[in-house]
């Protein structure tokens, strides 16, 4: 039997490793149909007016009651007899908006105040790691509710609210990655060849922080969604008619509604369950993926 040479074996653990980093790097048909499932509900929720759908407020003729595929109420009515799928639909927009919105303003904020931290230290690092620090040591939902409270609860607050929980965490991470990218070799370069602070964070360290910061920013955007339906089963959300997946949720959930129509509930609840899932799971695989490519290009 013929003894294998040192370089032989390392070329063959390369080659394995090689096709355990390609293998990691398919983002599997998991990560597409989440894709699929989070634009089918987006595109739903801005066609919502356009689509041929029945009055979300109207009561319509029938029993209300009806269950599934009853008539042409593909997935039933609520307790007032109104038109689940037009219901869920209309309350995918402010629910997606709400989402989007607040963690949209959680990086602006967040991440900009990460990067300036992790870029330029000292005491300035110090003041502003702090006050994320005590914005973390409030309870989420303890901090939505008492800044809802303050704000009012029209959309904007709402949005603004959200936002403002996002911040911390999302600014926490942009701070731990500006830390790691500012001692590298291409900002080292950029400082030698007279570059200043600005574009350096801006053109060096903000392309390479935008990757873990948008993975992250999908996980949030599905906590922002369930931090609205956490808010309107407080009956703290968007007041009046407005529909969001929270507000039917508490609608369906109330008095005997939940025992007569249990639909009411469950359909919005689906809803939201599928797409904070398909947010978690789009953000973790693109994290893993990233992060991988990351590590097989150093």
């Amino acid at each position: 039997m013929s003894a294998v040479s040192s370089s032989e074996l390392e070329v063959g653990l390369a080659a394995e490793d090689l096709d355990v980093v390609a293998g990691r790097r398919r983002l599997g048909i998991g990560f597409w149909l989440a894709v699929g499932w989070l634009t089918l509900i987006i595109v739903l929720a801005v066609l919502a007016p356009l689509l041929p759908l029945r009055d979300p407020t109207n009561t319509l003729d029938g029993d209300i009651s009806a269950g599934l595929f009853s008539g042409h109420n593909i997935l039933g009515t609520d307790g007032a007899g109104r038109d689940l799928l037009a219901r869920t639909i209309f309350g995918a927009r402010v629910s997606l908006l709400i989402g989007f919105a607040s963690v949209a303003f959680g990086i602006l904020i967040g991440g900009t105040l990460g990067i300036i931290a992790g870029y330029h230290r000292g005491r300035l690092e110090s003041g502003l790691m702090g006050l994320m620090d005590v914005s973390l040591a409030f309870p989420a939902i303890v901090f939505a509710v008492l800044l809802v409270t303050i704000l009012g609860r029209e959309l904007g607050s709402i949005l603004l609210a959200i936002g403002i929980i996002s911040i911390a965490p999302i600014g926490r991470l942009s701070r731990a990655n500006t830390l790691a990218f500012s001692q590298r070799e291409f900002v080292t370069a950029a400082r030698g060849l007279g570059a200043r602070d600005l574009r350096i964070m801006r053109q060096e360290i903000l392309p390479n922080v935008i990757v873990p910061m948008t993975s992250l920013a999908l996980l949030g955007v599905g906590l922002a969604i369930v931090a609205e339906g956490a808010l309107a089963f407080l009956g703290l959300s968007v007041q009046g008619d407005t529909l969001t997946w929270g507000n039917l949720i508490r609608l369906g959930a109330a008095g005997n509604t939940l025992k007569t129509t249990p639909l009411g509930a469950f359909v919005p609840i689906t809803a939201l369950f599928l797409t904070v899932l398909s947010l978690n799971f789009i953000g973790d695989r693109l994290r893993s993926h990233f992060d991988i490519r990351e590590a097989f290009g150093a």
